[in-house]
């Protein structure tokens, strides 16, 4: 089934996923490194950041959101397969194939409905710095995205494209 453009797609897919793991790691970090330096300053120097939660925040809501679709690619969310454990082979990849296709629709919905959140929000500012509200907004369209393109793998290539292993 692995055809020349569904090699593309899948190396495609494994930049993407490069990218985005890369993003969760420079986010945790500068997390770690703002909340660090947030307690010395107020503990050594009794000062604060101004925006230290709000930052803090920003960057763990990235990190969660960047995280969320190499979850999808292991299949490590939480599932009830109650039904489709008792279905044989054939039918339980079915299913498989069908309730990806149904992902991909979610996730265009929320693609679309995060791009129409980031748009909006693109001329407020956020509150401590001088900075676009949207930022908020944009982990969550890309997270949708990122997911959306590992559903449409999988509803194409079926239940062996979820990779099982460790993260």
């Amino acid at each position: 089934m692995e055809t020349s453009l569904a090699n593309l797609y899948r190396t495609t897919l494994g930049r993407v996923d490069r990218v985005s793991y890369a993003g969760v790691v420079i986010t945790m970090a500068l997390m770690t490194l703002l909340v660090t330096a947030q307690v010395v300053t107020r503990y050594a120097f009794n000062s604060s950041i101004d925006s230290a939660d709000e930052l803090s925040r920003l960057f763990f809501i990235w990190a969660i959101f960047l995280s969320i679709p190499h979850g999808v690619r292991y299949g490590a969310h939480v599932g009830i397969d109650l039904v489709v454990s008792k279905l044989g082979a054939k039918n339980r990849e079915f299913v498989f194939r069908i309730v990806s296709g149904l992902g991909v629709f979610l996730m265009a919905v929320v693609t679309y409905a995060a791009t129409i959140a980031t748009i909006d929000k693109w001329p407020e500012l956020m509150p401590t710095i001088n900075f676009t509200a949207a930022v908020y907004y944009i982990p969550v369209l890309i997270c949708a995205f990122h997911s959306l393109l590992y559903l449409l793998w999988q509803a194409f290539a079926g239940e062996s494209s979820v990779e099982r292993g460790t993260f």
